[in-house]
């Protein structure tokens, strides 16, 4: 399935070369996020198999190419933090997720999720737990939304929504070659479905604890960069890749905590909204560019300038699921962060405002 006027990389021609002997050395992909929340990689060789982020080097890359550092300091060091399986070498290879550092020992500019660690790690005690519902767009050669007519539009909204059969739906191909990837590489992958404007869709990851959360998240975008590339299909994280009457693209957010979880843990999550309120700007800021386009307070959006909150409200800034407000105790769910915000400072800035800073 591809657009003809794509080059799609030669899969089966590929695949004869990835059955040959290793003689014992292994692939790791070390894979960072660069300073516009893109993710980059690069392949070590290594001399045998690992089994933690310990065993693995640091290594480098030049930051002039990737707008993490100047041209005549270009050195940003890669330090692993987290490890899965590769699903598309096999074996023993693996996928290394990393952290960016200068070369003074201090994080990069753009390492936003050491300070969400420091977060997490501060505030441990509460066992936050998060779930990310990650939407995006499929794209053409054109950078239109796959299966559209060209210069056109489809029918209006409506039968796209978990939708089966063809003009309903489209690439899930893809949509199924990158959860079984999630699958096999460790990603607390929860679901996916076919999302309301058609060629959108969504999958979500958890729960996780803590910083996991942010790093499955990143390292699950990875796998739909890579998954799609072998499709000749591009990936759009756009909050509103079409102008007008259609949906766009969140990556709505469930926080849960111990007070939360408990008997009687409405008290906490009232609680939580009142703090939520208080800091809006702030969040909104980390939220994702290009988000004043989606939060209009139309299609299943709150505004972008006022909070608001309520049980099953799918036009607030918070929802609460009617079952948590039944049960009295719970999960809420911030649908303010745009598709292409980063988790680390989701989840950060949310143990930030609930907990305090550190």
């Amino acid at each position: 399935m591809s657009d003809r006027h794509v080059n799609v990389s030669n899969t089966e021609n590929l695949r004869k070369y990835m059955t040959l002997d290793q003689r014992g050395k292994v692939q790791a992909e070390y894979i960072w996020i660069d300073a516009a929340s893109n993710v980059r990689s690069k392949t070590k060789t290594l001399s045998k198999a690992v089994k933690s982020v310990d065993e693995l080097p640091e290594w480098n890359f030049d930051g002039s190419s990737t707008g993490q550092a100047p041209g005549d300091n270009s050195d940003v060091y890669l330090r692993p933090v987290a490890i899965y399986p590769d699903p598309f070498r096999l074996g023993d290879n693996i996928l290394v997720l990393c952290e960016t550092w200068d070369s003074d020992g201090t994080p990069n500019k753009y390492n936003y999720r050491h300070e969400a660690a420091r977060l997490m790690e501060a505030h441990a005690k509460e066992e936050f737990w998060f779930g990310l519902e990650q939407e995006y767009t499929l794209l053409d050669s054109d950078n239109w939304p796959y299966g559209w007519p060209k210069n056109g539009f489809p029918g209006s909204q409506g039968p796209y929504y978990c939708g089966v059969g063809s003009g309903k739906v489209y690439c899930r191909d893809i949509v199924e070659a990158h959860y079984r990837a999630c699958l096999y590489a460790g990603i607390n992958i929860s679901g996916i479905n076919a999302e309301v404007m058609p060629s959108q869709w969504e999958y979500q990851v958890g729960p996780c604890t803590g910083i996991e959360m942010g790093d499955q998240l990143w390292l699950s975008r990875f796998l739909l960069y890579r998954v799609a590339e072998e499709f000749g299909v591009r990936i759009s994280f756009d909050p509103k890749p079409i102008k007008g009457d259609w949906n766009g693209a969140g990556l709505h957010t469930n926080v849960s905590f111990n007070a939360t979880r408990a008997e009687g843990g409405m008290k906490a999550i009232e609680a939580s909204m009142k703090k939520l309120e208080a800091r809006h700007f702030e969040h909104i800021a980390v939220y994702g560019e290009g988000n004043e386009e989606r939060l209009t307070g139309r299609h299943e959006t709150g505004s972008i300038d006022k909070f608001s909150y309520g049980v099953a409200d799918r036009g607030g800034s918070i929802r609460i699921p009617r079952q948590v407000a039944k049960d009295g105790k719970g999960y809420f769910e911030d649908r303010r962060p745009a598709s292409n915000a980063d988790p680390y400072q989701i989840t950060g800035i949310i143990v930030e405002t609930l907990c305090g800073g550190v």
